[in-house]
Protein backbone atom coordinates (compact mmCIF):
# COMPACT_ATOMS: atom_id res chain seq x y z
CA UNK A 1 0.00 0.00 0.00
CA UNK A 2 1.38 3.46 -1.10
CA UNK A 3 -0.11 6.74 0.48
CA UNK A 4 0.91 9.81 0.07
CA UNK A 5 -0.18 11.69 3.46
CA UNK A 6 0.86 11.25 6.77
CA UNK A 7 -2.83 11.77 8.22
CA UNK A 8 -4.43 9.96 11.45
CA UNK A 9 -5.77 7.68 8.30
CA UNK A 10 -2.42 6.33 7.10
CA UNK A 11 -1.02 5.68 10.52
CA UNK A 12 -3.87 3.14 11.74
CA UNK A 13 -4.16 1.49 8.22
CA UNK A 14 -1.71 -1.68 7.94
CA UNK A 15 -1.39 -4.89 6.79
CA UNK A 16 -3.27 -7.51 9.10
CA UNK A 17 -1.69 -10.78 10.62
CA UNK A 18 -1.24 -11.27 14.44
CA UNK A 19 1.37 -13.50 15.88
CA UNK A 20 1.39 -15.39 18.87
CA UNK A 21 4.48 -15.09 20.71
CA UNK A 22 6.04 -13.08 23.79
CA UNK A 23 9.10 -11.79 26.44
CA UNK A 24 9.61 -10.39 29.98
CA UNK A 25 11.34 -7.24 29.63
CA UNK A 26 14.72 -6.48 31.19
CA UNK A 27 17.43 -4.02 30.69
CA UNK A 28 19.56 -0.81 31.21
CA UNK A 29 17.94 2.48 30.83
CA UNK A 30 18.64 6.46 31.29
CA UNK A 31 17.07 9.49 30.85
CA UNK A 32 18.97 10.53 27.49
CA UNK A 33 17.63 10.88 24.07
CA UNK A 34 20.70 12.40 22.46
CA UNK A 35 22.82 11.57 19.76
CA UNK A 36 20.56 9.76 17.55
CA UNK A 37 21.87 11.40 14.83
CA UNK A 38 24.14 9.67 12.71
CA UNK A 39 23.85 6.48 14.36
CA UNK A 40 24.20 4.33 11.29
CA UNK A 41 27.68 4.93 11.52
CA UNK A 42 27.86 2.36 14.74
CA UNK A 43 30.01 3.02 17.77
CA UNK A 44 31.33 5.91 18.35
CA UNK A 45 33.81 4.70 21.13
CA UNK A 46 36.17 1.61 22.20
CA UNK A 47 34.37 1.68 25.52
CA UNK A 48 33.07 -2.09 26.23
CA UNK A 49 29.13 -2.36 26.33
CA UNK A 50 26.30 -4.39 26.43
CA UNK A 51 23.22 -4.15 24.38
CA UNK A 52 20.23 -5.49 25.56
CA UNK A 53 17.47 -6.92 22.60
CA UNK A 54 13.75 -7.72 24.03
CA UNK A 55 11.91 -9.82 21.81
CA UNK A 56 9.70 -12.56 21.55
CA UNK A 57 9.17 -15.93 19.67
CA UNK A 58 11.79 -16.23 17.22
CA UNK A 59 13.59 -13.27 15.44
CA UNK A 60 16.44 -15.64 14.02
CA UNK A 61 18.90 -13.42 15.12
CA UNK A 62 20.68 -15.53 17.66
CA UNK A 63 23.69 -17.59 17.56
CA UNK A 64 22.70 -21.29 18.64
CA UNK A 65 19.58 -21.45 16.51
CA UNK A 66 19.18 -18.50 14.02
CA UNK A 67 21.36 -17.26 11.86
CA UNK A 68 23.77 -15.90 14.81
CA UNK A 69 24.21 -11.78 13.37
CA UNK A 70 24.59 -11.14 17.28
CA UNK A 71 28.45 -12.91 16.86
CA UNK A 72 28.81 -11.67 13.59
CA UNK A 73 28.06 -8.12 14.53
CA UNK A 74 30.49 -8.68 17.55
CA UNK A 75 33.49 -9.62 15.59
CA UNK A 76 32.54 -6.35 13.78
CA UNK A 77 32.36 -4.14 16.54
CA UNK A 78 34.46 -6.23 19.35
CA UNK A 79 33.43 -3.73 22.26
CA UNK A 80 29.72 -4.44 21.67
CA UNK A 81 28.16 -7.31 23.28
CA UNK A 82 24.91 -8.41 22.38
CA UNK A 83 22.03 -9.94 24.92
CA UNK A 84 18.94 -10.98 23.80
CA UNK A 85 16.07 -11.41 26.75
CA UNK A 86 12.93 -13.23 24.88
CA UNK A 87 10.29 -15.62 26.13
CA UNK A 88 7.58 -16.91 23.63
CA UNK A 89 4.16 -15.69 24.93
CA UNK A 90 3.16 -11.97 22.58
CA UNK A 91 0.34 -10.66 24.91
CA UNK A 92 2.66 -11.10 27.89
CA UNK A 93 5.23 -9.37 26.28
CA UNK A 94 3.40 -6.61 25.10
CA UNK A 95 2.03 -5.79 28.44
CA UNK A 96 5.42 -5.59 29.97
CA UNK A 97 6.70 -3.60 27.89
CA UNK A 98 4.07 -1.15 27.61
CA UNK A 99 4.08 -0.56 31.49
CA UNK A 100 8.17 0.06 31.79
CA UNK A 101 7.14 2.35 28.78
CA UNK A 102 4.92 4.01 30.68
CA UNK A 103 7.33 4.07 33.62
CA UNK A 104 9.79 4.86 31.17
CA UNK A 105 12.24 2.48 32.87
CA UNK A 106 13.50 -1.06 32.79
CA UNK A 107 13.81 -0.75 28.94
CA UNK A 108 15.57 -3.18 27.01
CA UNK A 109 17.94 -1.00 24.53
CA UNK A 110 16.07 -2.46 21.37
CA UNK A 111 12.77 -3.40 21.81
CA UNK A 112 11.01 -5.30 18.96
CA UNK A 113 7.19 -4.22 18.74
CA UNK A 114 4.91 -7.14 16.75
CA UNK A 115 2.41 -6.07 14.16
CA UNK A 116 -0.99 -6.62 16.02
CA UNK A 117 0.56 -4.02 18.95
CA UNK A 118 2.11 -1.15 16.66
CA UNK A 119 -1.51 0.60 16.55
CA UNK A 120 -1.20 1.27 19.97
CA UNK A 121 2.59 2.23 19.81
CA UNK A 122 2.22 4.74 17.58
CA UNK A 123 -0.10 6.93 19.46
CA UNK A 124 1.45 9.75 21.15
CA UNK A 125 2.00 8.89 24.99
CA UNK A 126 3.89 5.78 23.64
CA UNK A 127 5.27 6.58 20.53
CA UNK A 128 7.10 9.91 22.26
CA UNK A 129 9.19 6.76 24.22
CA UNK A 130 10.84 5.81 21.02
CA UNK A 131 13.73 7.03 18.51
CA UNK A 132 11.91 8.55 15.43
CA UNK A 133 13.90 7.15 12.73
CA UNK A 134 13.04 9.96 10.18
CA UNK A 135 15.92 11.59 11.89
CA UNK A 136 18.70 9.28 11.54
CA UNK A 137 21.06 9.15 8.69
CA UNK A 138 20.84 6.55 6.06
CA UNK A 139 16.94 5.54 6.99
CA UNK A 140 14.39 5.40 4.18
CA UNK A 141 11.07 4.38 3.82
CA UNK A 142 11.17 3.23 0.70
CA UNK A 143 13.16 0.56 1.48
CA UNK A 144 10.36 -1.68 2.92
CA UNK A 145 7.44 -2.88 1.56
CA UNK A 146 4.89 -0.09 1.05
CA UNK A 147 2.81 -1.22 3.63
CA UNK A 148 5.39 -1.99 6.15
CA UNK A 149 6.85 1.07 6.86
CA UNK A 150 3.28 2.60 7.12
CA UNK A 151 2.25 0.40 9.76
CA UNK A 152 5.15 2.01 12.20
CA UNK A 153 4.45 5.67 11.24
CA UNK A 154 2.67 7.91 14.29
CA UNK A 155 -0.07 10.80 12.80
CA UNK A 156 2.54 13.40 12.43
CA UNK A 157 4.74 11.83 10.41
CA UNK A 158 7.42 9.98 13.04
CA UNK A 159 8.48 6.65 12.44
CA UNK A 160 9.08 4.35 15.61
CA UNK A 161 10.47 1.34 13.90
CA UNK A 162 12.20 -0.76 11.37
CA UNK A 163 10.68 -3.21 9.53
CA UNK A 164 12.12 -6.74 10.46
CA UNK A 165 9.69 -9.80 8.79
CA UNK A 166 6.89 -9.85 7.08
CA UNK A 167 4.12 -12.41 7.65
CA UNK A 168 2.95 -13.66 4.16
CA UNK A 169 0.86 -16.58 4.81
CA UNK A 170 0.86 -20.40 3.46
CA UNK A 171 0.02 -23.90 3.99
CA UNK A 172 2.68 -26.22 5.93
CA UNK A 173 1.34 -30.00 5.49
CA UNK A 174 2.49 -33.69 6.32
CA UNK A 175 2.64 -35.56 2.86
CA UNK A 176 3.22 -38.92 4.34
CA UNK A 177 0.02 -38.37 6.36
CA UNK A 178 -1.76 -37.02 3.09
CA UNK A 179 -0.88 -40.32 1.27
CA UNK A 180 -2.13 -42.61 4.03
CA UNK A 181 -4.99 -40.50 3.86
CA UNK A 182 -5.77 -41.02 0.15
CA UNK A 183 -5.44 -36.91 -0.49
CA UNK A 184 -3.33 -35.45 -3.22
CA UNK A 185 0.15 -34.76 -2.13
CA UNK A 186 1.52 -32.51 -4.72
CA UNK A 187 1.69 -28.80 -3.53
CA UNK A 188 0.30 -27.32 -6.62
CA UNK A 189 -1.98 -29.89 -6.98
CA UNK A 190 -3.57 -28.90 -3.51
CA UNK A 191 -3.02 -25.23 -3.73
CA UNK A 192 -5.05 -25.20 -7.45
CA UNK A 193 -8.01 -27.50 -5.49
CA UNK A 194 -8.26 -24.92 -2.32
CA UNK A 195 -7.31 -22.22 -4.27
CA UNK A 196 -9.75 -18.95 -3.33
CA UNK A 197 -11.94 -20.79 -0.85
CA UNK A 198 -11.04 -21.84 2.80
CA UNK A 199 -14.02 -23.77 2.84
CA UNK A 200 -12.37 -26.22 0.14
CA UNK A 201 -9.36 -26.54 2.84
CA UNK A 202 -12.15 -27.59 5.70
CA UNK A 203 -13.83 -29.90 3.14
CA UNK A 204 -10.47 -31.57 2.41
CA UNK A 205 -9.84 -31.39 6.20
CA UNK A 206 -13.34 -33.50 6.28
CA UNK A 207 -11.79 -36.01 4.00
CA UNK A 208 -8.97 -36.61 5.82
CA UNK A 209 -10.76 -37.37 9.07
CA UNK A 210 -13.08 -39.94 6.74
CA UNK A 211 -10.30 -41.52 5.54
CA UNK A 212 -9.85 -45.27 7.05
CA UNK A 213 -6.45 -44.85 6.39
CA UNK A 214 -5.91 -42.10 7.96
CA UNK A 215 -3.09 -42.02 10.69
CA UNK A 216 -4.17 -42.93 13.87
CA UNK A 217 -4.52 -40.26 16.69
CA UNK A 218 -3.45 -37.25 13.91
CA UNK A 219 -5.66 -34.26 13.66
CA UNK A 220 -6.01 -31.96 10.27
CA UNK A 221 -4.95 -29.18 11.79
CA UNK A 222 -3.31 -28.12 14.71
CA UNK A 223 -5.31 -25.52 16.14
CA UNK A 224 -8.73 -23.39 15.65
CA UNK A 225 -6.90 -20.19 16.76
CA UNK A 226 -3.98 -20.47 14.29
CA UNK A 227 -7.15 -21.19 11.32
CA UNK A 228 -8.63 -18.18 12.83
CA UNK A 229 -5.86 -16.05 12.31
CA UNK A 230 -4.88 -17.04 8.30
CA UNK A 231 -8.74 -16.66 7.44
CA UNK A 232 -8.72 -13.50 9.10
CA UNK A 233 -5.49 -12.45 8.10
CA UNK A 234 -7.20 -12.52 4.28
CA UNK A 235 -10.18 -10.61 4.81
CA UNK A 236 -10.19 -7.35 3.92
CA UNK A 237 -12.13 -6.35 6.94
CA UNK A 238 -10.23 -7.17 10.15
CA UNK A 239 -10.83 -5.71 13.79
CA UNK A 240 -10.90 -2.25 13.36
CA UNK A 241 -11.92 0.26 10.45
CA UNK A 242 -10.04 2.68 8.74
CA UNK A 243 -10.25 5.07 11.48
CA UNK A 244 -8.83 2.43 14.08
CA UNK A 245 -12.49 1.97 15.82
CA UNK A 246 -13.02 -1.61 16.40
CA UNK A 247 -15.92 -3.36 14.66
CA UNK A 248 -14.80 -6.73 15.45
CA UNK A 249 -18.53 -7.42 16.18
CA UNK A 250 -19.78 -6.36 13.15
CA UNK A 251 -16.55 -7.25 10.45
CA UNK A 252 -17.61 -9.31 7.55
CA UNK A 253 -13.90 -10.54 7.69
CA UNK A 254 -14.07 -11.79 11.87
CA UNK A 255 -17.96 -13.37 10.91
CA UNK A 256 -15.64 -15.46 8.10
CA UNK A 257 -12.72 -16.29 10.23
CA UNK A 258 -15.27 -17.27 13.25
CA UNK A 259 -17.61 -19.49 11.35
CA UNK A 260 -14.89 -21.39 9.40
CA UNK A 261 -12.14 -21.91 12.51
CA UNK A 262 -15.23 -22.80 14.67
CA UNK A 263 -16.54 -25.41 11.90
CA UNK A 264 -13.25 -27.27 11.70
CA UNK A 265 -13.53 -27.37 15.75
CA UNK A 266 -16.84 -28.61 15.88
CA UNK A 267 -16.08 -31.23 13.16
CA UNK A 268 -13.42 -32.43 15.06
CA UNK A 269 -10.66 -31.46 12.21
CA UNK A 270 -8.45 -29.50 14.94
CA UNK A 271 -6.15 -30.98 17.70
CA UNK A 272 -6.74 -28.48 19.90
CA UNK A 273 -2.79 -26.75 21.17
CA UNK A 274 -2.21 -23.41 21.36
CA UNK A 275 0.31 -22.42 18.96
CA UNK A 276 3.42 -21.65 21.10
CA UNK A 277 2.30 -22.12 24.45
CA UNK A 278 4.65 -21.80 27.43
CA UNK A 279 4.56 -25.21 28.13
CA UNK A 280 5.51 -26.41 24.61
CA UNK A 281 3.01 -28.48 24.40
CA UNK A 282 2.62 -27.34 20.79
CA UNK A 283 6.15 -27.75 19.59
CA UNK A 284 5.76 -31.21 20.96
CA UNK A 285 2.70 -32.45 19.47
CA UNK A 286 4.89 -32.23 15.99
CA UNK A 287 7.00 -35.01 17.06
CA UNK A 288 4.30 -37.10 18.27
CA UNK A 289 2.75 -36.59 15.03
CA UNK A 290 -0.60 -34.86 16.48
CA UNK A 291 -1.59 -32.73 13.67
CA UNK A 292 -1.34 -33.10 9.15
CA UNK A 293 -1.27 -29.39 8.84
CA UNK A 294 -0.61 -26.27 10.06
CA UNK A 295 -1.92 -22.75 8.91
CA UNK A 296 1.75 -21.32 8.50
CA UNK A 297 3.18 -17.76 7.99
CA UNK A 298 6.55 -17.70 6.91
CA UNK A 299 8.06 -17.09 9.88
CA UNK A 300 6.81 -20.61 11.60
CA UNK A 301 8.58 -22.42 8.74
CA UNK A 302 11.45 -23.05 10.99
CA UNK A 303 9.07 -23.49 13.78
CA UNK A 304 7.85 -26.58 11.38
CA UNK A 305 11.21 -28.02 10.95
CA UNK A 306 12.82 -27.39 14.31
CA UNK A 307 9.69 -28.63 16.33
CA UNK A 308 9.37 -31.75 13.96
CA UNK A 309 13.09 -32.95 14.04
CA UNK A 310 15.35 -34.94 11.77
CA UNK A 311 12.22 -37.60 11.85
CA UNK A 312 10.46 -34.94 9.98
CA UNK A 313 12.85 -33.93 7.33
CA UNK A 314 11.09 -34.27 3.84
CA UNK A 315 7.94 -35.31 4.91
CA UNK A 316 6.59 -32.00 5.56
CA UNK A 317 5.66 -29.58 2.37
CA UNK A 318 4.63 -25.83 1.31
CA UNK A 319 1.65 -24.70 -0.78
CA UNK A 320 0.25 -21.85 -1.48
CA UNK A 321 -3.11 -20.86 0.72
CA UNK A 322 -6.52 -20.75 -0.14
CA UNK A 323 -6.03 -16.45 0.08
CA UNK A 324 -2.83 -15.01 0.68
CA UNK A 325 -2.63 -12.93 3.60
CA UNK A 326 -0.17 -11.35 6.20
CA UNK A 327 0.00 -13.15 9.65
CA UNK A 328 2.67 -11.39 11.69
CA UNK A 329 5.82 -9.34 11.07
CA UNK A 330 7.57 -7.37 13.76
CA UNK A 331 9.55 -3.71 14.10
CA UNK A 332 12.68 -3.09 16.23
CA UNK A 333 12.27 -0.20 17.61
CA UNK A 334 15.14 2.10 20.34
CA UNK A 335 13.68 3.98 23.35
CA UNK A 336 14.59 7.02 24.56
CA UNK A 337 15.45 6.28 27.64
CA UNK A 338 18.48 3.94 26.76
CA UNK A 339 21.91 4.07 27.92
CA UNK A 340 23.48 3.70 24.41
CA UNK A 341 20.84 4.98 22.09
CA UNK A 342 23.38 5.88 19.09
CA UNK A 343 24.67 2.13 19.43
CA UNK A 344 21.33 0.71 19.87
CA UNK A 345 19.88 2.40 16.73
CA UNK A 346 22.87 1.29 14.87
CA UNK A 347 22.50 -2.29 15.33
CA UNK A 348 18.36 -1.74 14.84
CA UNK A 349 19.48 -0.68 11.38
CA UNK A 350 22.22 -3.46 10.73
CA UNK A 351 19.57 -5.85 11.74
CA UNK A 352 17.16 -5.31 9.47
CA UNK A 353 19.12 -4.10 6.50
CA UNK A 354 19.07 -6.31 3.35
CA UNK A 355 21.90 -8.77 3.86
CA UNK A 356 21.25 -9.74 7.48
CA UNK A 357 17.34 -10.08 6.55
CA UNK A 358 18.31 -12.37 3.85
CA UNK A 359 20.47 -14.58 6.47
CA UNK A 360 17.75 -14.59 8.35
CA UNK A 361 15.35 -15.77 5.63
CA UNK A 362 18.06 -18.79 4.79
CA UNK A 363 18.64 -20.14 7.66
CA UNK A 364 15.27 -19.66 10.06
CA UNK A 365 12.89 -18.09 6.94
CA UNK A 366 11.30 -15.48 8.06
CA UNK A 367 10.83 -13.30 5.13
CA UNK A 368 12.09 -10.29 4.62
CA UNK A 369 9.97 -7.05 4.68
CA UNK A 370 12.98 -4.95 2.94
CA UNK A 371 11.97 -4.60 -0.77
CA UNK A 372 15.84 -4.87 -2.17
CA UNK A 373 15.97 -8.60 0.21
CA UNK A 374 13.16 -9.34 -1.34
CA UNK A 375 14.24 -9.31 -4.83
CA UNK A 376 17.81 -10.96 -4.60
CA UNK A 377 18.10 -14.29 -5.82
CA UNK A 378 19.03 -15.21 -2.57
CA UNK A 379 15.42 -14.82 -1.38
CA UNK A 380 14.09 -15.76 -4.97
CA UNK A 381 15.61 -18.97 -5.27
CA UNK A 382 16.12 -20.35 -1.93
CA UNK A 383 15.28 -23.67 -1.40
CA UNK A 384 14.97 -25.67 1.99
CA UNK A 385 17.13 -28.89 2.73
CA UNK A 386 13.94 -29.87 5.23
CA UNK A 387 11.16 -29.67 2.66
CA UNK A 388 13.42 -30.83 -0.71
CA UNK A 389 12.00 -29.15 -3.88
CA UNK A 390 9.73 -26.74 -2.34
CA UNK A 391 10.60 -23.30 -3.74
CA UNK A 392 10.23 -21.53 -0.46
CA UNK A 393 11.53 -18.22 -1.62
CA UNK A 394 9.00 -18.04 -4.17
CA UNK A 395 5.91 -19.20 -2.49
CA UNK A 396 6.87 -16.32 0.19
CA UNK A 397 8.70 -13.67 -1.70
CA UNK A 398 5.53 -13.47 -4.42
CA UNK A 399 2.70 -13.52 -1.36
CA UNK A 400 4.32 -10.84 0.64
CA UNK A 401 4.30 -8.78 -2.71
CA UNK A 402 0.81 -9.20 -3.39
CA UNK A 403 -0.73 -8.68 0.36
CA UNK A 404 -4.05 -5.98 0.03
CA UNK A 405 -3.68 -4.42 3.76
CA UNK A 406 -6.32 -4.13 5.89
CA UNK A 407 -7.33 -1.62 8.59
CA UNK A 408 -5.43 -1.79 11.63
CA UNK A 409 -6.40 -0.19 15.22
CA UNK A 410 -4.83 0.14 18.24
CA UNK A 411 -6.61 -2.91 20.22
CA UNK A 412 -6.08 -5.61 17.15
CA UNK A 413 -4.05 -7.49 19.27
CA UNK A 414 -5.72 -7.38 22.44
CA UNK A 415 -8.82 -8.14 21.04
CA UNK A 416 -7.34 -11.00 18.72
CA UNK A 417 -5.86 -12.78 22.11
CA UNK A 418 -9.08 -13.15 23.78
CA UNK A 419 -10.84 -14.37 20.78
CA UNK A 420 -8.32 -17.04 19.88
CA UNK A 421 -7.96 -17.79 23.40
CA UNK A 422 -11.10 -17.20 25.29
CA UNK A 423 -13.39 -18.25 22.16
CA UNK A 424 -11.58 -21.05 20.33
CA UNK A 425 -9.50 -22.52 22.63
CA UNK A 426 -12.18 -22.19 24.93
CA UNK A 427 -14.06 -24.45 22.34
CA UNK A 428 -11.43 -27.24 22.40
CA UNK A 429 -10.66 -27.62 25.34
CA UNK A 430 -14.10 -27.47 27.69
CA UNK A 431 -16.59 -28.22 24.19
CA UNK A 432 -18.00 -24.85 24.87
CA UNK A 433 -20.90 -24.45 22.24
CA UNK A 434 -19.89 -21.87 19.58
CA UNK A 435 -22.43 -19.41 20.38
CA UNK A 436 -21.49 -19.21 24.01
CA UNK A 437 -17.74 -18.95 22.72
CA UNK A 438 -18.39 -15.86 21.25
CA UNK A 439 -20.70 -14.21 23.90
CA UNK A 440 -17.77 -15.09 26.16
CA UNK A 441 -15.38 -13.54 24.08
CA UNK A 442 -17.22 -10.57 23.60
CA UNK A 443 -17.99 -9.61 27.35
CA UNK A 444 -14.34 -10.09 28.19
CA UNK A 445 -13.38 -7.11 25.28
CA UNK A 446 -16.12 -5.10 26.39
CA UNK A 447 -14.98 -5.43 29.87
CA UNK A 448 -11.50 -5.14 29.31
CA UNK A 449 -10.12 -3.22 25.72
CA UNK A 450 -10.93 0.71 26.26
CA UNK A 451 -10.89 3.13 23.09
Amino acid sequence: MRTSGRTRRTAVIAVAGLAACATLITGCSSDSDKDTKDSSKGSSSTENITLHVGDFGSFGYDDKKGAALYAEYHKLHPNITIVEDAVSDGQQYWNSLKLHLTQNSGLDDIQAIEVGYIGLAIQPNLASKFVDFKTVDGFNTADWLPYKETQATTGDGKVIGLGTDAGPTAICYNKEAFQKAGLPTDRDQLATQWGGDWQKFIDLGKQFKASPTAPKGMAFSDSGSGLFNAVLASQPTQYSDANGKLIYDTSPGVKTAWNLATEAVEDGLTAGYQQLDQNNTWNAAFKLNKFATVTCPSWMVGLVATNSGDAGKGKWDIANPPQVGNWGGSFLAVPKSGKHIKEATALAQWLTAPAQEIKVFQKFGNIPSSTKALDDPAVQNLTNPYFPGTPVGKIFASAAKSITPAPIGPWDGNVKDIITKNGILDMEKRHTSKDKAWSNAVKQIKDTVVE
